[in-house]
Parts: structure tokens; sequence; C-alpha cells
């Protein structure tokens, strides 16, 4: 019975601690322990609660995947409804609403109003209900009186606590789940990769995976989560917030996330300097806002200003410009890309969207058109966010006149004329010509690029001069050029040819894991490329790799690793690396590139316009040992800000990490005995 209770007290204790640090990570995104600490005690209680089932709760932390799937979502209703909220697209607009709300309060046009302002959340609202500090209940918005019981899949969302911090009796609390950019546009990566339909938005991601009916497939997505506002309180010992300033650090301080970014405003003025702040730094932010919501903060004063139907009078949605607009689609493009593939690109009539002239859209496979029902001649609903590539949407059927066309997929490659092909479970059309130019020039592209072998001033129109000139054939090729064969090419001087000559040359022994990634293997991006330069450390030890041997690196799976098997199988593959070799183009070795390394350990995030293209300093760093991260976190070394750093700046700055610029950059590469070729 001792050593029962000893256990009991050691699992509560484990369940402690890691609620204490996923509060320190997700919710002030400054952890105090390393990763594989917390696993460490993550095992630690998994394993006590396996060997004493009896002792296992619902709200332990190792508990967040345990449902079985649902055949549909039970209806619950909200104890307070979830309001929707008015929007206004300009300033005259929101004059207007500070106006209304001056007008009900009795106060004159030019008064002072204390307001809230915070991002604009591009997600799914849900509401979660928490009894004596239990996760109990959490449900979708609905119709804002009913939604859907999604308490299950809401579970499996990590930075959700399942315990509040303090046991209060009864707090509901209302928020977005959203999907974070940098997984959003991973996840895409891949599912483009392995020829799946890519989601459409982060919020459509969101909404989709939230309303998934086994919480495991809920789980293997990167959800989170941020919480704005209050619904019915019971509070024990502790005052009940006046102003949503004051709910925001309530939620804060019960381990609910809120975002960082919400600030006051007195008067109209400052809500127009924090909508112009937020609208620069906009593209920086984790996640995506279509806006900008601003709320009267005295929540007495809300309540004075009460309702209209389902939207409150104290609050509004500043709206951005919109990032969908309607054009016309002339024609489909099918384009030939480096891995054989064929793909459609949508030519449509131009259109101003998002401070950008738009004249194409990816339509990426076949199976992709026919699922939006697409014909040329539609006027279709075109979008466009942040730097994602412009897509369609859908057609405006309503407005067809009858002389739209159906889209026919090509039965020949248009570049070279060879019989397409189309594999068994593939949804992409092939050219199967090896010798095709189109693929030839985009695998030289690839080549030269700087990711890739980096080699300076061989563009798409350099390399289709030297394939009209017949000087080369495939990649090794461009290693036997010289200067002569060059100066005779239009727009070719001498010296032009000298630095092209010397660039070519200066890229004959990369890092093994670029060599990897311009060889453009099937699904081998720069991260894979990592992982195999890391764990072979050279090119003879990859071509003998096994199925095995690949699926053991973290990261890989069977797809990635037939692909590679199959790429150093094909003779015509393994002919172009003894060319290579031949022309003295050979991957620098590993371990050479380690031991001249003295970054290791160090975590850089860069932001900001620079001198320097941030591709070349980033691949400066990580060929020097250091890991170049996306976001600033209490882990960052380093933060290297150029222009306009936007929010990064701020976060670095709360976090404490070092600020540098890009000559206090270069002192460090230096005094670490780093090469810069920028």
């Amino acid at each position: 019975m001792e050593d029962f209770d000893k256990t009991k007290r050691e699992i509560e204790r484990l369940r402690e601690e890691i609620r204490r640090h996923n509060y320190l990570y997700y919710v002030l995104d400054a952890p105090d322990i390393s990763d594989a600490q917390y696993d460490a005690i993550f095992d630690r209680l998994e394993k006590l609660e396996t060997g004493h089932p009896s002792l296992v709760t619902p709200n332990s932390p190792t508990q967040r995947v345990g449902a079985k799937p649902s055949s549909k979502f039970e209806q619950v209703r909200h104890s307070t409804p979830m309001l929707s909220l008015g929007k206004v697209t300009s300033r005259i607009e929101f004059l207007a609403f500070h106006k209304r709300v001056s007008e009900r309060l009795g106060l004159p046009d030019d008064s002072q109003i204390d307001y809230y302002c915070e991002p604009k959340l591009d997600g799914l609202a849900i509401e979660i209900v928490y009894e004596n500090g239990n996760l109990t209940m959490a449900a979708t918005r609905g119709d804002g009186i009913v939604g859907e019981d999604v308490t299950q899949n809401v579970r499996t969302i990590k930075s959700i606590p399942l315990e509040l911090r303090n046991d209060h009796p009864r707090v509901e609390v209302r928020g977005e789940v959203i999907f974070p950019l940098e997984e959003f546009h991973r996840m895409n990566e891949e599912r483009i990769s392995a020829g799946k339909e890519p989601f459409a938005n982060p919020r459509n991601a969101a909404a989709g995976s939230l309303r998934q009916l086994d919480p495991k497939a809920t789980a293997a997505r990167p959800l989170d989560a941020y919480f704005y506002a209050l619904g019915t309180l019971e509070l024990f010992m502790r005052p009940v917030p006046t102003t949503h300033g004051e709910e925001l650090k309530l939620l804060s301080d019960l381990g609910l996330k809120v975002v960082r970014y919400a600030k006051p405003a007195s008067g109209p003025a400052a809500v127009e300097r924090y909508f112009e702040n937020i609208s620069v730094r906009r593209d920086d932010l984790p996640f995506e806002i279509d806006g900008v919501v601003v709320k009267v903060d005295e929540i007495a004063v809300q309540r004075r200003l009460g309702e209209v139907s389902r939207s409150p009078r104290w609050a509004v949605a500043l709206k951005f410009p919109a990032q969908e607009k309607v054009t016309r689609l002339l024609d489909v493009i099918w384009n030939v890309g480096r891995t054989s593939v064929v793909t459609p690109v949508a030519k449509l009539e131009p259109v101003e969207l998002a401070g950008a002239i738009v004249r194409r859209a990816s339509l990426h496979n076949e199976d992709h058109i026919q699922r939006l029902g697409i014909e040329i001649g539609d006027s279709v609903v075109v979008r466009r966010a942040g730097d994602v590539i412009p897509k369609i949407v859908r057609p405006m059927t309503e407005l067809r006149t009858g002389d739209e066309r159906k889209i026919i997929p090509p039965s020949q490659c248009p570049v070279c004329g060879a019989n397409l092909v189309k594999e068994h479970g593939d949804v992409f059309l092939r050219c199967p010509n090896v010798s095709c130019p189109a693929v030839i020039a985009e695998s030289l592209t690839h080549w030269a690029s700087r990711g890739a072998m980096d080699i300076d001033g061989l563009g798409p129109k350099q390399i289709e001069q030297l394939l009209s000139a017949n000087l080369i054939a495939d990649v090794a090729d461009l290693y036997r050029l010289e200067t002569e064969q060059l100066i005779d090419l239009e727009r070719f001087a001498e010296k032009s040819a000298q630095n092209l000559i010397a660039a070519i040359d200066n890229s004959q022994n990369r890092p093994l894991w670029r060599f990897l990634f311009a060889l453009g293997i099937r699904h081998v991006g720069e991260t894979v490329a990592r992982f195999l330069a890391d764990r072979f450390r050279s090119i003879d030890a990859i071509i003998e790799a096994t199925e095995n041997d690949l699926t053991a690196i973290d990261g890989i799976g069977p797809e990635i690793a037939h692909a590679v098997i199959d790429f150093f199988k094909a003779k015509e593959n393994l002919e172009l690396l003894e060319k290579l070799s031949s022309e003295n183009v050979s991957p620098e070795p590993l371990e050479r590139l380690r031991e001249s390394t003295a970054l290791s350990g160090l975590t850089f995030v860069i932001s900001g316009s620079l001198s320097v293209p941030r591709d070349k300093i980033k691949a400066t760093l990580v060929e020097a040992g250091a890991m170049v991260a996306s976001s600033v976190s209490s882990k960052t070394s380093y933060l290297v800000a150029g222009d306009s750093p936007g929010s990064k700046l701020d976060r670095a700055q709360s976090l404490n990490v070092d600020v540098i610029d890009e000559t206090e950059l270069r002192k460090i590469l230096e005094n670490h005995g780093v090469e810069q070729d920028w």
C-alpha cells in the first residue's frame, strides 16, 4: 500500500510538472528545459500509468488522444450566445461606428473612447467550458446559439490545457483554433509532392482538421489555439474583470494562450495607427489574419451599449482589403517541369489582388480541375493571401453564357510531342522522354538555383541560350564550357563570360546536401537532403542504402525511400554521376565541412530587408553548422534584423534575444572563421 501511495504521489507530481512546462512552452513561449528533458519526464509518467492503469485520469497529459472515432457530432447549446461581429472596410466606416458608439453613450463625436485592438484571427471559433479547473466540454460556434461538440478533438491540441492553473467553479472561454502558417505551407508541400490535394487556405485546414470524426486524425494535424473572450464566470477568490485588457490577463493567468499583439487604443486615431502597424507586420505573423477586432475596453460600457440582432454594438471587425476577386479564365497552359510532371496553369484576365497584378494561377493537376468544375471562359473567384501563389477558388457558374469550353488535358507533351503517361495511382501526367528540352531546361535551372549548386549568373535565359546553341545537354556539360564558347553568344561579353565560368567552377565542391537537392530526386527537398547527408555522409553510401536504412531516418517514409532508391537504380542517373565525377564535381565530405564549423548550437532568425538575399545568408549559416529558424523563441541565439523587421523584433526584445544587424553578423562569422561569398 505504501508503494502504491508513493507511486500515486509521483504521478501527481509529474503531471503537475508537465502542466507547468506546457504553460511555459505554449503560453509564455519561454521553456526552461530542453525537449529531451521534457520527453524524459513525459516518458516516466507514461511508464508509471501503464503499470498502474487505475491511476490514469481523463485529464492526464498522456490522455490527449483517448476517445474512439465518432459517427457524428452532438449538438451543444451555448449558455450565452457567441456573437458575430459587424464589419467595416475603411477609415470612414470605422469613424461612423465610433460616432454611433459616442451617440449611444451621450458623448461628443470627437470623444477619446478607450478601445482595445487585436488581430482578427482567421480560424474556427470555439467555446471551451472548464468546471472546477477541468476541461469538460468544447464546441464550435455553429449558428451562435447551438454548436457542435468537438471536446475529444480539442483535447488533442497541445496548446489548450486540460486543466486550468486555478480550480475555479466554472469558466467559459472563447477563442479561435488556427493552423499555423509555417505548418500549413509545410503540409501543403508534402501533400503536393505526394500527389494529394493541397489545403485551400489555413482556415479551411483548421476547420477540417477540428471536425474529423476520429480524434487521432485531428491529433496528427499541428493545430494551435488562441483565446480572446470570456463567457459565464464563477470565480473562486478572484475579482471579475472590469475591462477587456483584464479579461486577457485572466485568460493568460489561467494558462490559456492569448494573442500578444493585442493593445489598448484611446480614440479613432490610435485605432488607425494600430491597424496600419499590424498591416505592415501581417506577413511576419505566425498565423493568418483578415483584419483587426476593435472593442470598447470597459465591460460595463459594453453592457450599456448592448447588442443588435446577433452582433455587439461595442465591437467591430476592421477588415483588410479583399484577397478574393472575380476575373475571367482565358486559357489553360500546360507546363513541363524538371520531374517531367505536366502541370496546368490558369491564364487569367489581369486583376489587382492584395497589392499585386495577378495574371496566372496554379491548377495543380487534372483531378483538381475536375473538382473545381471550371471551364475556359468562366468568371472565377481568385484568392491570394500573403505570399501564397494565387489560386482559383471556384467558378461562378451562374454567370455562364454557354460560350465556355471544357478543359481538355493534352495527350502529347506540349514541348517534345511524346505521348504523355499517367501511372497507376498518380494524379499527374508525365512526359516519359528523358531528353525532353523542357525537362532538361528545368533540371538545369534547378541545379543552378541558390538553394542547390548556387551558380551566380546562370538563370533560365542563359540556360535557354546554351541549349539553343547545343553547348550543353545536361548539368555535367556545364563544367566543360569555356569562355570562348560563351563570348559568341548574344549578351555575353568577355567579362560576363569569365564570371559565369568562374561561378560554375566554384560550384564543383558544394556540401553533400546541396548536391543531393540539386539532383532533383523526387520528394527530396532541402530538409530531406540534409537528413540523407547527415546519416550517410557520402553519395556512395546513399547509392548502397536499402529501404530499411532510409526509413530508419526520422522524417523519411517508404514513399521518399522508394524515390531515392529508384533514382539511383536508373542507368542514366548513374551515368550522369560518373560524368560529373569526371568533371571533378564532387560533394564536399561532411566530416571536413563540420571540422571547419564553429556555429554549432547557435540558432539564428533573419527578418527585414538586407543588402544580401536571405537565402544566401541562410545557406552560409547552415553550412557552418547553425540552425536557422523562421520564428523567434527563447531558444534563439540571434535575430538578424534588417530594415522593417516587423513583429520579430518586438518578440526578440521581449525575450532578451540578442538583436544584430548585417555588419554585426559579418563580424560574428569572421570571428568564427566562417567564409562569406556575399
